[in-house]
């Protein structure tokens, strides 16, 4: 969208710190203390803000925090206004700044932390999601939520049955709604692929997807659901930070070398949808198992050995988005010996 202002003169940065109810928000502004507000975190809330940004009459920079479906709404809301710019940041981008600054932790705080990354760093400006993309994405978590509900409805079952204490009506009512859990879930699935095929770009890399040893349908349709959401200038590298699979190393002189691990500061949904593909991964594609097998013979646990294979899968998938070939093994792994026995590390 082309946003021109009548009086391009001077320009405030906007820091928004989202929750589920409400948003913090800080406002720096040329030769102005720094203003601060909170809004609803709501369709009016969302009005009243770009309402009160505009009366600036200037070019208003938004930096927020990707914060799921809280922050959805409101860079959706901001970004259609007129003469307002949203970026929509990795929270560990904004951690690391924030701790340069030395703030404390509290929603004022953050939001003036997110309004000074606003004037200081580089800009990039959020590119909203094609609707039936969002749509996917929405599909695609409705259902996550669905299948934990549907994994604890069952482990209350296995209980209930164990007891004697147990009457009927409760195991009978425990089976009935899982029945229904099950019936909701293979119906939400249907309408998720009648979405995917209805639109040639989601239909080809769904088929991209299946096409990796350890991916079936249920998890590319997860994957899909999240990876399409990623703007396309992204790097693969900016993937794996997005995903929280980036390792984190605490090594200072001799007196602190910590074990290496992830971050998690990204996309718990997108490290879900990969797990279970990484363990099939690593246990059933001869070339994701001979990657899995040096790293154990270089001494690496096997939670470390099965990250690197989900970062190493995170690769494979974005090559293939790029250049639209399905999977090889051999060219993402070219000098590794393909290793056919079972994992059992």
């Amino acid at each position: 969208m082309n946003k021109r202002m009548s009086c391009p003169q001077a320009t405030v940065f906007c820091g928004v710190d989202v929750s589920a109810r409400s948003l913090t928000v800080a406002v720096i502004a040329p030769e102005e203390p720094l203003a601060r507000r909170e809004f609803s975190n709501s369709a009016s809330g969302h009005k009243e803000l770009i309402v009160w940004l505009n009366k600036r009459q200037a070019k208003v920079r938004v930096s927020m925090e990707a914060t799921g479906i809280y922050s959805l709404d409101v860079a959706l809301a901001l970004d259609g206004a007129a003469g307002i710019e949203v970026a929509v940041l990795n929270p560990k981008l904004v951690n690391r700044f924030s701790q340069t600054l030395r703030r404390s932790k509290t929603d004022a705080a953050d939001a003036a932390v997110l309004a000074e990354y606003s004037q200081r760093m580089p800009f990039t400006a959020w590119r909203r999601p094609a609707v039936n993309v969002l749509r996917l994405r929405a599909m695609g978590r409705h259902l996550e939520s669905l299948v934990v509900e549907q994994a604890s409805g069952k482990n209350r079952l296995s209980v209930a049955r164990s007891s004697t204490a147990t009457p009927r009506a409760v195991i009978a009512d425990l089976q009935r709604a899982q029945a229904t859990l099950l019936r909701r879930v293979r119906k939400m699935r249907r309408e998720a692929m009648k979405l995917i095929e209805a639109e040639a770009v989601l239909a080809d890399r769904f088929q991209l997807l299946v096409s990796i040893p350890g991916i079936a349908a249920v998890s590319a349709l997860h994957i899909l659901s999240e990876l399409m959401a990623l703007a396309p200038e992204m790097t693969v590298r900016q993937w794996v930070a997005y995903c929280g699979l980036d390792p984190v190393h605490q090594v200072s002189g001799t007196s602190l070398h910590k074990p290496s691990h992830i971050s998690r500061a990204g996309n718990r949904h997108l490290r879900r949808a990969l797990f279970m593909p990484t363990l099939s991964a690593a246990r059933f594609d001869p070339h994701m198992h001979a990657f899995y097998r040096a790293l154990r013979e270089r001494h690496k646990t096997g939670l470390q050995a099965l990250l690197a294979v989900a970062r190493k899968l995170l690769h494979a998938i974005f090559g293939m988005f790029k250049t639209g070939k399905p999977y090889d093994g051999a060219r993402l792994f070219p000098h590794s010996q393909p290793a056919l026995q079972s994992v059992t590390g």
